[in-house]
């Protein structure tokens, strides 16, 4: 939302009405000039009978009317006797009732406060009150007064309040002072506060460049930092050398530090084929795990299905079908092996074979499980079997700890009912969650795995799919033949054709693969607009809102998401009086909009028709901006039958969705595909980006641009190269342990 003048209220807290302890969030009511107001944001610790000095504005909650939303806060201590007593009895000080509060007020009056930090052997004069007792009220006193502490210290580098919690719940009484000595054990992964902070800390206090406590945390944060890149592990003389780049420091000191990490266990080395590779202890555990359960797996498989044979022609005489020797081949081996990897690109028959698989195993009786790693990819895979599908996350039963970081309730502890678990989309699942699924796998149970081999690996960290199917350890169909109706579609046909390598065909226009030649990014962009807003609706009834998709490699420049979003939210959704706005993170939203939740946020409400309701929605979930409610802080979104309710917090998990990235569409399928085609950096224009923007598109597909850039892209077959020990682990060239 746009940024207003913060407004300014001085009051003594009344009553705590809800308090988070985890974030610092809390509902308070307040006393401002005989005024009773309800503020709500974060205060962490905040107690009856404090004095408060908030600043934010007022907003008008839906269900519970005008509240005053707190930006900041200060607090100072209660000054009154009257003030110490409700301080006091509202448990602020663990130890200390009402009771007790009120002798402890009465025998000390304006100076209990005092007495509480300073003179806690003053307190055993109170009745009731033994030596250990006031020993103990005074630590907790002084506790929670270093709390607030810690907080006024963070504050002052722009660490957040509920960030200062999570230190303070880390170190205590010690946490200043642990700062001081090494501003980069803020750098804790619990903590999620980053090196770059901390080395802004680091540099107002004046620390070296050099400083040892530096370039651990410095190394620690470059091996993490390529973990967002897709690598489990780096090669050792590539993490110094970026390392010593980033730090400015000499890569012997670099090398010397790296050794010390070793050690400790900080890192853990791995020498594969005669190089040193480095892992950051969580990635060596996932890639570990998960070689030693899948080598368990193939070790005591499932057991066969009886007459597979006498299925496949009872499925076939069922359906009317007949299913071509690499499909029968695939679910043969889905049925008499624990495992199957099944692969092949579009119009090979994936689905077909899947759905016989299904079949199969559920007139044997068999439980089968089938998710995805999206919302919209499981949801589509729901659609082609007619079997509920659901998110990975949604399986394994998602919830969070106490920092906010996700934990699965199924797990070795808690495992799956089932007999059968299938996958699809493989491609898109990274190391970690693939490790969550096999945790929660019973033994004996049954899993196949689906994917596009040829398609973008996963957003995090690792190479499951490919890494698997590189062993050769495991039972792998890949589908090749494509089948007659398929065969129609210039959208399949050109796909193989690019996989080959090969050009596609560009000429052709009457299929549903068009080519359309501009010569300038301001052309190409002019004409993207106008197929979205006006030629493709009109020539084929599409939606630009449900069925047009615009598909570009990356975020930046005239052709990126972000300019063409603007460009295409002006022409199709321009700004109308009765139209609310607003900006939210640098971007501009207005009702009408199409927009995208771009993480996973299980506890964002949503309603149906009809009146029942959940929570949760999923990376890649998209819909329209049905309403801004400004005054209080509220969005509501359109996602097919559900409406949910954003507050401006939640919000800033959405984005304007007229253009996304490649990446962002893979498990997504949409009616038309609009791709914008000009020259680019080589990592970003390459064989696998095309191919996988090309099979997102299911009726109609249409490049627009140079013929020379869509050769760059066939042509560089540049594979994302990622650093991954699984292979390694699988094979023998590590532990295979769990």
């Amino acid at each position: 939302m746009q940024e207003n003048t913060l407004l300014e209220m001085n009051g003594s807290v009344e009553q705590v009405i809800f308090q988070n302890e985890k974030n610092g969030y809390a509902i308070i009511e307040v006393n401002s000039e005989g005024e009773l107001v309800t503020a709500v944001g974060t205060m962490p610790f905040v107690n009856a009978g404090e004095e408060l000095h908030l600043m934010g504005n007022w907003v008008n909650n839906p269900n519970y009317g005008t509240q005053f939303k707190v930006e900041a806060c200060e607090r100072s201590r209660p000054s009154t006797a009257a003030a110490m007593l409700k301080y006091l009895s509202s448990g602020a000080v663990k130890g200390i009732g009402p009771g007790t509060a009120a002798k402890i007020v009465d025998a000390f009056g304006e100076n209990t406060l005092q007495v509480l930090e300073n003179e806690p052997e003053r307190l055993c004069t109170v009745k009731g009150i033994t030596r250990a007792k006031a020993v103990k009220m005074s630590d907790e006193f002084r506790k929670m007064r270093g709390i607030r502490e810690i907080m006024v210290y963070l504050g002052s580098y722009g660490i957040r309040p509920e960030e200062a919690v999570r230190v303070w719940k880390r170190y205590g009484q010690e946490s200043v002072e642990r700062i001081q000595q090494d501003p980069y054990c803020l750098c804790e992964e619990n903590l999620a506060i980053g090196f770059e902070r901390a080395d802004g800390i680091a540099a107002a206090l004046e620390r070296p460049q050099d400083d040892i406590c530096r370039i651990r945390a410095g190394i620690v944060y470059v091996l993490k930092h390529n973990i967002g890149n897709g690598h489990t592990c780096l090669p050792s003389d590539k993490l110094l050398a970026a390392s010593a780049r980033m730090l400015g420091v000499d890569p012997p000191l670099a090398a010397e530090v790296l050794e010390a990490l070793k050690a400790e266990g900080a890192v853990v080395p791995k020498i594969f084929s005669d190089r040193e590779y480095i892992f950051a202890p969580v990635m060596y555990r996932s890639e570990v795990y998960t070689a030693g359960r899948l080598c368990m797996m193939m070790r005591y498989p499932a057991q066969s299905i009886i007459g597979i044979e006498d299925s496949i022609v009872q499925i076939e005489r069922e359906f009317q079908i007949e299913y071509a020797a690499g499909q029968k081949q695939a679910i043969r081996e889905a049925l008499s092996r624990g495992m199957l990897i099944l692969t092949g690109g579009p119009g090979t028959g994936k689905t077909t074979t899947l759905n016989a698989i299904i079949q199969i195993l559920s007139q044997k009786g068999e439980r089968v499980l089938l998710a995805a790693p999206t919302g919209r990819a499981a949801k589509r895979m729901s659609e082609l079997t007619g079997q509920e599908a659901k998110t990975i996350h949604r399986l394994l039963q998602v919830e969070w700890d106490e920092n906010d970081f996700p934990v699965f309730a199924k797990n070795e502890k808690n495992l799956l009912e089932c007999d059968a678990l299938i996958i699809d989309e493989l491609s898109m699942v990274d190391i970690t969650v693939f490790e969550a699924v096999l945790r929660a796998l019973p033994l004996g149970c049954r899993l196949v795995l689906v994917g596009d081999c040829d398609q973008l690996p996963s957003v995090g960290a690792g190479n499951v799919l490919g890494d698997l199917i590189a062993t050769g350890l495991f039972p792998v169909v890949q589908l090749r033949q494509i089948f007659r109706q398929s065969m129609q579609s210039l959208i399949v046909t050109n796909a193989h054709r690019i996989v080959g390598g090969n050009m596609p065909e560009l000429a052709v226009h009457s299929s549903d693969f068009f080519f359309l030649p501009c010569g300038s990014p301001s052309e190409i962009s002019a004409t993207i607009v106008q197929l979205c807003v006006s030629r493709l609706p009109a020539s084929y009834g599409y939606s630009p809102f449900t069925d047009i998709q615009v598909l570009v490699p990356g975020r930046r420049g005239e052709l990126g998401t972000a300019e063409l979003n603007r460009k295409i939210q002006a022409a199709l959704n321009p700004p109308e009086k009765n139209k609310a706005e607003a900006t939210i993170n640098g971007t501009l939203f207005r009702e009408g909009d199409k927009v995208m939740q771009i993480k996973n946020d299980y506890d964002l409400p949503w309603t149906k028709p009809d009146g029942t309701g959940g929570e949760g929605v999923f990376n890649g979930d998209m819909g329209v901006l049905a309403g801004i409610d400004r005054r209080a802080s509220v969005l509501t979104v359109q996602m097919d039958d559900r409406v949910v309710l954003y507050s401006m917090e939640a919000a800033s998990e959405l984005e304007l969705a007229y253009a996304m990235t490649v990446h962002k569409s893979q498990g997504n399928e949409f009616p038309a595909v609009v791709m914008p085609m000009y020259p680019g950096p080589p990592q970003l224009y390459y064989r696998n980006l095309l191919y996988t923007a090309i099979t997102r598109a299911k009726s109609l597909l249409i490049l627009v641009g140079t013929k020379r850039t869509v050769r760059t892209m066939v042509e560089n077959d540049k594979k994302t190269r990622r650093y991954t020990g699984l292979s390694y682990f699988l094979t023998g060239g590590g532990e295979n342990e769990i």
